[in-house]
């Protein structure tokens, strides 16, 4: 919530505020992306130096730091602020919230779960994270239109401290480091050979981002969060037993049926429902089948891909959105609908065949 409480806000503030054009705009939520990978690499020889614990923790108080750096800009009203140091803040904004991410769900979360909770203890955590994607926003928008922009900030940093204050609570045992371990490596950053499931969920995602570019009320995402619940439902008793392709086939669809109806009616209220049920059992499938293509040493790796699949593609999509179909927003949705349709024949005519030939469990 921390971060996603900015999606809607940040680009209002950098555009009404600091003058930023469109471009400069979409470039800034872009950089976000970019600081994702930056300590990706590093992520394993962390864990293994200090800590697990420790580095998780840090990176939120860099997450706190990167955010309070928003509000020491804000309360400098005499003077606009640098392009270049609003990149250099999304850019320490995603390192930070990068490494913390990939840490809590490549290490913390499997650590502290019986190994046959693990794969529940997963697929919790990335529904909290869905949530936030709603509640976030919609908190954010109700706080930025009553209080303004600096209450935003302190609600973000907020959040940051609790999250530390909870990861505090938790008492994680004791793990000899491992011997050899090199400074740079792929160990819980990415799967090479899940790139495939990679590069069709951050399409879908793209979408996604593109759509949250498009000027939301509150209502879009509280709505959003009834269609994540709905989503919830419809895994336990419309999904269960059905055959595998259904899922993603459906939840596509469904996003191919929100765009359409956002092109004819932007205020109705269907589509945001239908959205978050879209994206909510997509996201859903995507996440467990990187977790199947993986093996058991490899389960952290396979959740941090899933991660920056998932937030490369939606910061992608923002980025773009405010970049280049900020004043066109009929080409925007022309876009979004050829992306949802390449995704739905890339899954059909290949990503799923590839899958079932190539999982592992």
């Amino acid at each position: 919530m921390s971060v996603y409480v900015l999606i809607p806000i940040m680009p209002l503030w950098l555009m009404s505020t600091e003058n930023f054009s469109p471009l400069e705009t979409g470039l800034s939520m872009g950089a976000y992306a970019v600081g994702l990978y930056l300590f990706g690499a590093q992520c394993s020889w962390l864990v293994q130096r200090f800590r697990r614990n420790v580095v998780c923790m840090w990176a939120i108080v860099f997450v706190g730091l990167s955010v309070a750096l928003l509000w020491y800009i804000d309360g400098l009203r005499s003077e606009f602020v640098e392009f270049w140091v609003i990149l250099l803040q999304r850019l320490l904004l995603g390192a930070s919230f990068g490494l913390a991410q990939m840490v809590l769900s490549s290490t913390l979360i499997i650590d502290t779960c019986e190994s046959y909770q693990r794969t529940e203890a997963n697929h919790s955590a990335a529904w909290f994270a869905r949530f936030a994607l709603s509640l976030a926003p919609l908190a954010g928008l109700i706080a930025y239109n009553l209080v303004g922009f600096d209450k935003v900030l302190f609600g973000s940093i907020g959040c940051a401290v609790l999250s530390l204050l909870l990861i505090r609570q938790v008492t994680f045992p004791f793990r000899a480091p491992e011997e050899g371990v090199h400074v740079a490596s792929l160990d819980r950053f990415l799967l090479p050979y899940g790139l495939v499931l990679f590069f069709n969920l951050l399409l879908i995602t793209t979408v996604v981002g593109l759509v949250l570019s498009l000027p939301l009320n509150a209502e879009f995402y509280a709505i959003l969060m009834g269609g994540f619940l709905l989503a919830l439902l419809a895994q336990r008793f419309v999904f269960r037993d059905a055959e595998l392709k259904s899922e993603i086939i459906s939840g596509l669809f469904l996003l191919l049926a929100v765009l359409l109806i956002l092109m004819v009616y932007p205020a109705s209220p269907i589509a945001p429902l239908l959205m978050g049920l879209s994206v909510g059992i997509i996201g859903s499938r995507y996440l467990l089948f990187f977790i199947k293509l993986s093996r058991h040493c490899k389960r952290g790796t396979s959740q941090s891909t899933f991660f920056l699949a998932w937030e490369t593609g939606i910061t992608l999509g923002l980025a773009l959105g405010y970049a280049l179909f900020y004043d066109h927003r009929e080409q925007l949705f022309y876009v979004a609908i050829s992306l949802t349709l390449v995704s739905l024949l890339f899954y059909h005519f290949h990503t799923h065949n590839w899958f079932l030939n190539h999982k592992n469990r």
